[in-house]
């Protein structure tokens, strides 16, 4: 999870805090304009502590690990709404800051941009914790809703690993001790 320009360290530190809890295995800030240790009176999960936080200077600053998509968190017109979007399995999500927009360079480094879908704007803690919500959900193993109003009347059963599979049936018969099978061939002439 990260920012880009943000203006408030209230903001970071509620931001970071959710992260933190949504089990984020990192945090990073693109041009942060207020002092980012102030953050810690707000974050009091401290997951300053917990998570690596990167702070780079510039968007061309920004590395991000090994096929791990970034995913800007912006009102566009091309963004596609949250519900309908699949989360990447290796993603970073982005937010701009309070009183703008992410900025063109960041928007285009993105590989995809996701919209909350809502009348208007809200605190980009939120708007971040909406995200990591909907990501947890998504991609979570959770008991299928219900038809009806109300929780799920059955719960969920454990992962059942299956039998071990053998892609060489010679190497699995051989392990079972059985030998190989003969093939008679009754047309043959003896």
């Amino acid at each position: 999870m990260g920012v880009e320009r943000i203006s408030k360290p209230g903001n970071v530190g509620n931001l970071v805090r959710s992260a933190h809890a949504f089990g984020a295995s990192f945090f990073f800030a693109i041009d942060p304009e207020p002092d980012l240790r102030e953050m810690r009176f707000v974050d009091t999960s401290g997951a300053a502590v917990h998570l690596p936080f990167y702070v780079h200077d510039r968007v061309a600053d920004l590395t991000l690990p090994k096929d791990c998509a970034l995913v800007g968190v912006e009102l566009t017109e091309d963004a596609v709404e949250l519900p309908s979007f699949r989360h990447p399995l290796r993603a970073a999500y982005v937010l701009g800051p309070e009183r703008g927009s992410l900025s063109p360079a960041l928007l285009e480094r993105c590989d995809h941009v996701v919209k909350i879908p809502m009348k208007f704007c809200i605190n980009v803690g939120v708007a971040g914790a909406l995200v990591m919500y909907d990501r947890m959900i998504s991609l979570g193993r959770f008991a299928e809703r219900p038809v009806r109003a109300g929780g799920p009347v059955e719960t969920l059963a454990d992962h059942k690993h299956g039998k071990q599979r053998m892609r060489n049936p010679d190497r699995r018969r051989r392990l079972a001790g059985i030998q190989k099978p003969v093939v008679i061939d009754l047309d043959a002439d003896e």
